[in-house]
């Protein structure tokens, strides 16, 4: 059952390379981007993996391709440069 919604335009800012490997992942799903970290959201709030085994290899290629050296283990411990702020 296709279910109705309202989408609302955000800013949110999110780390550069962090954003190339969604952006390279949704384009390589066939998804748009909102669509993708809808579903990962969606499924972390039920405690439900969002990715196949398949795509999370997709995922760390992408992730060399991008230099992301960043994992869960610091995603509270980050730390903006200065030049961004």
């Amino acid at each position: 059952m296709t279910k109705t919604i309202e989408r609302v335009q955000t800013g949110v800012r999110l780390e550069k390379r962090l954003l190339k490997v969604l952006k390279g992942l949704a384009e390589h799903l066939d998804l748009s981007l909102s669509d993708l970290l809808e579903g990962i959201s969606l499924h972390s709030f039920e405690n439900k993996p969002p990715f196949s085994a398949e795509t999370l290899k997709k995922i760390g290629q992408l992730k060399q391709v991008y230099d992301l050296d960043l994992g869960a283990s610091d995603s509270h411990k980050l730390q903006e440069s200065e030049h961004d702020q």
